[in-house]
This record gives C-alpha cells, structure tokens and sequence, in this order.
C-alpha cells in the first residue's frame, strides 16, 4: 500500500449502494455466526428431548453418557464435513456462475432448513436439517467474502468493509444468545410444538427470521464488477479445484487450510464446550444449578398460591432445564461480547499492520497461552459458586483472542488466490481447513471426556488440551504464511 492509494482511500467515501451492500453483508454475516453457534446452546435440551427417557422420566441422554457422546459426536462433526465438502462445491460454483447468485441460493437453503429444525420429531432429522444449515452457511460465507473485496477495490476501504462487516458476525452470537434467553422465558407462551414447549426448538426456528431482509434485498444488488467484467470480455478462467494445488499455489493452500484450521480448533476445542460444562445436570456449575432449582420451587409455590396441584415431574424438569439454558445463555452472551470486541480491534488494526502475519499473531499468541489455562481453571472450580462471575470475564477475554481470528481470513484470503480460484480457494481453506479439520476439535473433546457417570470437569480439561495442541501447531505455521501480494486481486 503506497501514499498514492491511501490519499485516495481517505478522500473517496463510500456512495448510497455501498453503505447498502455492507450494511447487507453484515447482517449476512451476523446469521452465518447465529446459525453456527446455535448448536452448543441447544444441543443438551435437544438430545434430552430427542433422545428418550427412562420409565421414570429422566432423559437417557445426558452430557457424558455413552449415547449422549455419540450424538453430539455426531450433530458437531457431520453437518461441519457436510458443509466442508458441499461448500467446497459452492465456492466452485462462485467462481463458475458469479456471487451473488450463489449467495442467494445459500441464503434460502439455510434460512428454510433452519425453521424446519425446530419441528424435528427425531434426532436423525435434526442431523439431516443441521447438515443442510452448514451447506447453506459455508457457502454463503465464501461467496459473500469474494464479493466484498471485490466490490472494493481500494485497499483502505476494502479491509475496512471486510474487518467490519465480519465484526458484525460475532453480533450473530450476540443475537443467538438473547434469542435462547427469550425463548426459555416465554416458552409456556408460545404456541406449542409437538404438544410441548421447549425452548430449544424456538430457538431454532428463530434462525429463519435474520435471512428475510437478505431474501428480499440481496438480489437486487451489483454482481462483483471484476468477475462480471472479465467474463463478459471472454477472460475469465475456468476453475479447477487441482490448481490449487499447483506449484504456485500449493503452499498457500496447505497453510492457509491448516491454519485456519488452528483458529477454529481453538474455538471448538474448548470455547463451544463451555454450554455443556455449566449445564450438566447435577454436576455443572453449581450457580446454573441453583437457578434451576429456584424456577422449579417457584413453579410449585405459584401453582400452589393459585390453589393448583404442584407441576408433575416432567413439567418441573422441563422448568428446571429451561432455566438452565437461559442461564447458561447469559454466560455465553460474555464470549460473543469478547468476540465482538475482538473482531473491532482486528479491524481497526488491519489498515495500519502491514504484515498479516504480525496481526494474526496478535491474537494468536495470547490465545495459546490463555484458553487452556481458562479451560484448566474452570474444571476445578465448578463446584464453587462464587465463580461464575470470574468465568464471564474468563470466556470474555477467550473470545476476544479466539473469534478475532476468524475475521483475519476474511480479510487475508481474497488477497492470495486469483480472481478465478478466488472462491473455491477460499472454500477449500474455509471448509476443509475450518469446518471440518477445525471443528474435529469438538469431537475429539468429546470423545476423551466420555466417562460414567457424567463429568463436566473432564469435558473442560480435554477442551484444554485440544485448543492448546491446536492453537501451538497454528502458531508454528503461521511462520511460513505467505504475505500476500497487491496485484492478486485483479489477478
């Protein structure tokens, strides 16, 4: 970047239509993040519900049990290789039939199967639907990135479109959290689903309601002029998904794969763990505990003021859990207020640190270091009420180091792969590296804290090592990182 282009960054503004496709991106952006971080959130009340119960009414489903382990094995790792691998898919098709289209499609496809989640009536369904929603969110994700950039050619005004319309993704899980909030609040006066109401299921079908407005707006908006212009002119080169792994590009593949593999191993490692290491029953936090059993004993005192049989024993449980979510809800609104920052001050400092490599690590190195340390802390100090408090500031700094990152390849990808690759190199990182070697993490979490009976304590010590291997092997790699060259995104 020379003086040239930053005079000229600072003296162009942005016009009526570009405050409109960023405006549009972000929302965009905010429900691919309210859709991902949704499961953790709604994952132990669904398998509880879905799952079954025993003649006397307690679900067979609970965290640390050997069926527990394997469905959310399973709902964590499939739908993430679905999205990996048809995603891939998509950022072909982007490079192939243009942006926005393809972000459109993606768009309908998550948003209709996100509703229809909330219906489920088996735990293979739910599978399926899930699968459908990462598809949808990965391949939006890579479109609406390669649009982006190249809607914005100017080197300032590009990393500031792209590092602040991705700070809105962590609004998503901002969102997300409230929404589950709201849901355990109002459950009872919801109309009922299957003859219940559980919060869980509101909460999924709340995802359809952020993809209206990009519904109705997105297709009216400009294709990326650089694609459309090349095509037009004849010039435009056929993607092939093995160019990627050509001599010129093979290291820029393998390491942008791998590490962004690191970032979200990181995230799902340890961080989306923390749901089922608060909420467990019995054995989580002891202050999530005590909320369960306030709500169950004022559900009792208030049907009895009322001259009502107390609630029968499934009524209570689904009480108690609903509390539960909503409290554990409140502690993950910390992580998603820390990713928020987080990803504000990575794109505050996009525009002024030259090298990517330094402003990866800027966020890399303190997340090595501190979320296994957090994860560590946290599995000896949850039966000490007093503790929640400290663990809200813990999964607040956490998510300022960790979901940072996330936004660093947003606005390092485009610039590393050709006009022609620049989707489907994006999706091979994103997808293969993200959502599949990524978000492994999570099922390796769980699959070495599998124990009888249930140990949250466990989940938090596994969660710790896994980030940490994950976050070390990152920040080795991130030494032969390419830095990316000015003239590859017009290339």
């Amino acid at each position: 970047m020379n003086g040239t282009d930053s005079s000229e960054a600072e003296s162009s503004g942005l016009t009526p239509v570009h405050w409109l496709i960023v405006t549009i991106a972000a929302i965009g952006f905010a429900f691919d993040i309210y859709e991902l971080l949704m499961l953790p959130l709604i994952i132990k009340p669904a398998l509880a519900a879905l799952g079954g119960a025993a003649s006397d009414g307690i679900p067979l489903l609970v965290p640390g049990s050997e069926g527990y382990v394997r469905w959310a094995r399973t709902l964590f790792f499939v739908p993430a290789i679905a999205g990996g691998v048809f995603g891939l898919i998509g950022g072909y098709l982007t490079d192939l039939l243009g942006r926005r289209r393809v972000l459109t499609f993606s768009i309908l496809l998550y948003a209709c199967s996100a509703f229809a989640a909330g219906y489920s009536t088996s735990l293979t369904q739910l599978l399926v639907l899930r699968c459908l929603v990462f598809i949808g969110v990965c391949v939006e994700f890579v479109a609406a990135v390669a649009w982006l950039a190249e809607l914005f050619p100017n080197p300032i005004q590009r990393e500031k479109a792209l590092g602040y319309t991705q700070a809105f993704s962590s609004l998503g899980g901002l969102m997300v959290a409230a929404a589950n909030v709201l849901a355990a609040k109002w459950a009872t006066s919801l109309p009922a689903i299957h003859d219940g109401h559980e919060a869980w299921r509101y909460t999924l079908i709340s995802g359809v309601v952020p993809a209206l407005p990009l519904l109705l707006i997105r297709p009216f908006l400009p294709e990326s002029p650089e694609w459309q212009r090349k095509r037009q002119a004849g010039l435009l080169k056929r993607p092939n998904i093995l160019q990627l792994f050509s001599p010129e590009l093979i290291r820029t593949t393998v390491l942008t794969t791998l590490v962004f593999a690191a970032s979200y191993g990181i995230a799902f490692g340890a961080i989306q763990q923390l749901p089922q290491i608060l909420g467990a029953p019995q054995t989580g936090h002891k202050a999530i505990q005590a909320v369960a059993k306030t709500a169950q004993d004022k559900a009792i005192a208030d049907a009895k003021n009322a001259g009502r049989p107390a609630p029968p024993t499934p009524k209570l449980k689904q009480i108690g859990g609903n509390a539960t979510d909503a409290a554990v809800a409140k502690v993950t609104f910390w992580q998603e207020i820390g990713g928020l920052t987080g990803r504000f001050i990575l794109a505050a400092l996009a525009v002024v640190v030259l090298s990517r490599r330094t402003l990866l690590r800027i966020f890399q190195i303190p997340a090595l270091i501190f979320v296994p340390v957090f994860f560590w802390w946290v599995a000896g100090n949850l039966s000490n009420p007093d503790t929640l408090g400290s663990i809200k500031v813990g999964i607040f700094i956490a998510g300022l180091f960790t979901v940072a990152q996330f936004s660093f390849w947003g606005n390092y990808i485009p610039l590393v792969f050709p006009l022609h690759l620049r989707g489907t190199g994006e999706s091979f990182a994103a997808n293969i590296g993200g959502r599949v070697i990524g978000t492994a993490a999570a099922w390796i979490t769980i699959t070495l804290s599998e124990s009888k009976p249930p140990d949250p304590a466990k989940i938090a010590l596994m969660g710790a090592g896994v980030a940490g291997a994950y976050a070390l092997v990152g920040a080795i790699l991130t030494h032969w990182l390419p830095e990316p060259k000015s003239e590859m995104l017009q290339d």
